[in-house]
């Protein structure tokens, strides 16, 4: 018999025996599951008591993003319109949203909140119900399928929630958050091992992939990449077990494969063919650094920023910040479990995601060594082109949340047998856990006020001066670095497009992607004032640039709203327009529908 289906506690990564009938959840158990719920409010305490203009401080110009994301979703499903695609950014060349990560998955059901109550609403809901449904899906299948320990199974799930990986992508990205599809793959996949039902589990494996294609596909294939290792290294110890396994693993993986594609065939057509689609993503040599692993991060307890930013590319991609205490501990742990196959290969594949991430040469502390890490043969494959290799060291958060899930499991429940031990252990093991696990609680994060929508937008002001199908030319246009005028967007109902944009689409060489728009003569230039404060040398070549990219865009106005350099940028639009801009209901306005 496959070891997958040996009776507890052969192995650690042995199914629990099951009861009789199915475990229902008890007062303890929803107690866990309310713990990891108030847990990720109380992460977002500061962004939910200010709803109307709370702004993530560490998010960058992503909540904008996210939020005109769901807007533009729930907009589509309302006016039944293509989700995957949407003039209102880049006009007139449009986004393709499925090659973006618009996470239809959440937007789509999500449409009567975000019609209701709007997009805020919405970006809050994802984040705080991704924290704390990933930790309660893998506290369910660790607590039915992996160990007998309930205590294990909370303390495993909520690592694998609340991670400081995954609270560092906390700020900004929910499709790293919201992973609670991912523990159902891995069951049904675990299932498909041990031989049970391969058709109706191979069918529930496709409606799976298929919802997680729609929330993530990066998630998905670092996750796919982790299970691939680990079976690999379990291969190795346990070939004969493996190969009983292939045959119902091939039948489920078959039914899995024809009804994700059923469910997703034609939006990946549509990301990798249709309109504004790109062929790769790259973002060049972007690996840990090796001392990132035991140092802490920025939203943690005993979290350093400035050691943090040293050792990361920006505060949401700390992807690597375990602390040295749990670094420690997981040593222990694999060590003391090292005679199961299972735990040993969890072990083994855990260092090889950690490996994968740190990129092509190993860098510690800041020093480029010569060693070449598994990337090296990796980084030009399809699809793992387009992926930050720092990323893979997410791979580690669920290994390490299943060998703390069976150490907790094991002081439990079947060592020592000695009574008189068993008490003292658990003092060691629990101090152990605390000492490990207390640093790296994850912190509140911060919020702050983000500045009012101009009422030329929230009052209609621009329905005067805009006609139907013509954009609104902001300065700056809308990019990476400044992206509010997505925010003022969505505040007048998305009822006006907006020249570039933030978003992926294709560069000047369709095959490879790039954040934002194809930069035209005129953005360039004006985004040059934005960074200096100062104001542009402007002669008869640029006012001919002004007056092609205008046509181009099919613009009916330029809007200048608050801004820092705002007297640079409004004496730089009135140099290249040759004309004097008007205020009118908190913005400078210049109307050049004579123009275009």
């Amino acid at each position: 018999m496959p070891a997958w289906g040996r009776p507890w506690p052969e192995t650690g990564l042995e199914p629990a025996v099951r009861p009789a009938r199915p475990r229902r959840p008890n007062l303890a158990e929803l107690a866990v599951l309310a713990g990891y719920l108030l847990g990720a409010f109380l992460i977002y305490r500061p962004l939910w008591t200010n709803l109307e203009r709370g702004y993530l401080t560490n998010s960058g110009q992503d909540q904008r993003m996210w939020e005109w994301f769901f807007a533009v979703t729930a907009d589509s499903v309302a006016h039944l319109e293509n989700p995957l695609f949407s003039d209102l950014q880049n006009h007139p060349d449009g986004v393709n949203l499925m090659a973006n990560t618009v996470m239809l998955g959440l937007g789509v059901p999500l449409t009567p909140v975000t019609l209701a109550f709007g997009p805020t609403v919405t970006w809050a809901i994802a984040l705080t119900g991704g924290l704390a449904g990933t930790a309660a899906a893998w506290y369910w299948v660790l607590s039915r399928h992996l160990v007998h320990s309930r205590i294990g199974a909370a303390i495993g799930a909520a690592f694998c929630g609340f991670a400081p990986p995954i609270i560092s992508h906390a700020n900004a990205h929910p499709n790293f958050v919201a992973l609670f599809v991912l523990p159902f793959l891995v069951l049904c996949l675990m299932k498909l091992a041990r031989g049970q039902r391969p058709v109706r589990n191979g069918i529930l494996l496709g409606l799976l992939l298929g919802w997680q294609i729609l929330l993530g596909e990066e998630p998905l294939l670092i996750g796919a990449t982790t299970f691939l290792v680990f079976g690999v290294a379990y291969a190795l110890f346990r070939a004969d077990e493996v190969l009983a396994m292939l045959r119902p693993l091939g039948i489920g993986l078959a039914f899995a494969a024809g009804m994700s594609l059923l469910l997703v065939a034609f939006p990946l057509w549509w990301q990798f063919f249709g309109p504004q689609s790109y062929g790769r993503l790259e973002h060049g040599l972007v690996g840990n650094d090796a001392a990132a692993f035991t140092a802490f991060a920025t939203e943690s307890a005993a979290g350093n920023r400035d050691v943090a930013r040293e050792l990361s590319l920006n505060r949401t991609e700390e992807n690597a910040f375990f602390g040295w205490p749990l670094i420690l501990l997981v040593l222990v742990i694999g060590i003391w479990l090292w005679r199961d196959a299972a735990a040993r290969a969890v072990t083994i594949a855990l260092f090889l995601m950690a490996w994968i991430s740190t990129g092509v040469l190993l860098v510690v502390d800041g020093t480029v060594t010569t060693l070449p890490g598994p990337w090296l043969t990796m980084f030009q494959l399809p699809l793992y082109e387009s992926v930050l290799e720092s990323r893979f060291a997410l791979g580690c958060v669920p290994l390490i949340g299943i060998l703390l899930a069976l150490g907790t499991d094991r002081v439990l429940r079947t060592w020592p047998r000695l009574p008189e031990w068993r008490i003292p252990l658990r003092v060691v093991w629990f101090s152990a856990l605390l000492t490990a696990l207390l640093p790296i609680a994850p912190t509140e994060l911060r919020v702050h006020e983000r500045p009012r929508t101009p009422e030329f937008f929230t009052a209609g002001t621009w329905r005067d001066h805009v006609g139907t199908g013509r954009a609104v030319v902001t300065v700056p246009l809308p990019d990476t670095g400044d992206a509010r005028a997505l925010h003022w967007q969505v505040d007048s109902g998305l009822e006006f497009p907006l020249a570039e944009g933030y978003f992926v689409g294709p560069g000047t060489d369709p095959e490879r992607g790039t954040y934002g728009a194809t930069r035209r003569p005129s953005s360039r230039l004006l985004e040059e004032v934005s960074d200096s404060g100062e104001v542009a040398e402007v002669g008869a070549h640029e006012r001919v640039d002004m007056l092609t990219d205008l046509r181009f865009w099919r613009a009916d106005v330029v809007v200048l709203g608050p801004h820092e350099h705002e007297t640079a940028l409004r004496e730089t639009v009135e140099l290249l327009l040759a004309r004097p801009g008007r205020t009118i209901d908190g913005v400078w306005f210049w109307d050049v529908r004579e123009m275009t």
